[in-house]
């Protein structure tokens, strides 16, 4: 029989209170989140409350002295628009003005048609459709993907009547923009080139017979295969270029993602100076109400108990965001730092750098960086970039220990390499490695290759 018997032991365990795990979060949110993030706190938390929207003007600041300069009263934000439905010089205080106005911020955000309701407006004016045809045709539109092609069989739509199938796909194939309803790109060219009538007689058989073997065969065989000229054979390629590949992307439907950059660096003379963009983030304060009875003395158990973790758990959440906004500021200080020369001459300057190595020098934990960085962006003279592109290792070893020489500086020279030369003479990657050695960057040819398919470039035979 087994004995039982008390054991102490001594271990240690890392237990993370709510309040460690809010600030790790917070630490790791973007301005568009962490904006949301804060709305869901003000409204959790009575105790915390908005002092300022970043950016409102109190009503001291807005009212305005009788020698107030009118030029700033009508400043119009618009006034520099490129649109050309907004006259500036019709925006005064008349009703002209006021018209012309409104009829441009209206037009000014529209939501476009999707290609399945263009089709759709078609299709209602097309005669000679029987019903069951008609219903076909709603069926083969809605079955089309981003680009205009086929998601299903459009003979399982068809229920199999083949007969149907070719009474309705050939009128749905012409609809605007040409070349949807097809199977894929081959199709779809064939399809646009049956419809238009400036095209060489042979384009079709060229499409079907020549295109498809572009890719994996020499121009002199090809050219010897379609029986051309040199000069008919490119006006065939010139030809399929006036085609388009994707005709369902004319009319996407796709929104835009737009990036609110974190910080801003700017050349300030020699100096880099960091500006940290925290006009989307509302000023916040614990409410004073609350204040007030979290000090009072003699209330009820419960009521000091609902005050004082509410007033705590707010101020808390302030002292996060200012935690986060520190941490921030002193990750990118010290990345800017360490890659001085990128914000001078560009990417072919970025040097080897690690989480580590930043770790080291904020005194944080590697993981604390990775979180501070991670969606975070930054504004500079060569763009926007997130702050995590900045780490970047070594061609041989990592970090300081490594080449002096990035992987994304080296993949820059060599995409200059490979544009300076340009269509007259294409490199191979044994050439491309040898260009870089004589500038000290010593990579094998393997090496060069991977970075030039990283870099979305195709090899030199297909060049």
């Amino acid at each position: 029989m087994q004995s039982q018997k008390i054991v102490l032991t001594q271990e240690q365990k890392l237990k993370l209170s709510p309040q460690l795990f809010q600030s790790i979060q917070l630490m790791a949110l973007p301005l568009v989140d962490l904006q949301q993030r804060i709305r869901e706190e003000v409204d959790k938390n009575p105790a915390l409350e908005v002092a300022r929207e970043k950016g409102e003007v109190s009503m001291a600041d807005m009212e305005s002295g009788p020698a107030q300069d009118r030029a700033s009263q009508d400043y119009d934000p618009f006034e520099n628009s490129s649109d050309p439905g907004y006259e500036p010089s019709l925006t005064s205080y008349t009703d002209t003005g006021e018209d012309t106005k409104r009829q441009f911020l209206e037009g000014a955000v529209s939501r476009g048609k999707t290609l399945q309701e263009h089709l759709e407006e078609q299709l209602h004016l097309m005669k000679g459709f029987s019903e069951r045809e008609y219903d076909l045709a709603y069926s083969l539109i809605h079955n089309l993907d981003e680009n205009g092609f086929h998601r299903e069989s459009p003979l399982v739509l068809a229920e199999g009547d083949e007969a149907l199938l070719d009474r309705v796909l050939p009128r749905m194939q012409h609809l605007d923009p040409p070349g949807c309803c097809t199977a894929d790109v081959m199709e779809s060219l064939q399809v646009q080139a049956g419809h238009r009538s400036d095209g060489p007689s042979d384009i079709i058989t060229f499409l079907q017979e020549i295109v498809p073997r572009l890719r994996d065969e020499k121009h002199e065989a090809l050219l010897k295969a379609s029986a051309l000229t040199e000069e008919e054979f490119q006006e065939h390629l010139d030809y399929i270029r006036t085609l388009t590949p994707f005709p369902g992307r004319l009319y996407s439907s796709d929104t835009l993602s737009y990036i609110i950059p974190d910080l801003q660096v700017k050349k300030e003379g020699e100096e880099l100076v960091i500006y940290l963009n925290d006009s989307p983030i509302p000023e916040l304060r614990v409410n004073s109400y609350f204040e007030e009875l979290d000090g009072l003395k003699g209330q009820q158990k419960e009521v000091r108990q609902f005050v004082g973790s509410h007033v705590k758990d707010a101020r808390w959440f302030i002292n996060s965001l200012e935690q986060r906004n520190r941490t921030l500021l002193r990750a990118a200080r010290a990345i800017v730092e360490h890659q001085r020369e990128f914000f001078h001459k560009g990417v072919k300057a970025l040097a080897p750098l690690t989480l580590k190595d930043i770790a080291a020098e904020i005194d944080v934990h590697e993981a604390t960086v990775s979180r501070i960085t991670t969606n975070k962006y930054v504004q500079t003279e060569w763009g926007i970039f997130e702050l995590k592109y900045f780490f970047t290792n070594s061609i041989s070893g990592t970090g300081s220990s490594g080449s002096s020489y990035s992987r994304e500086a080296v993949k820059e020279i060599i995409r200059e390499i490979i544009e300076a030369n340009g269509d007259s003479k294409r490199l191979s990657d044994q050439k491309i490695s040898d260009l870089l050695a004589e500038r000290g960057i010593n990579i094998a040819r393997r090496t060069a290759a991977k970075y030039r398919k990283e870099l979305d470039i195709d090899s030199s035979y297909r060049r």
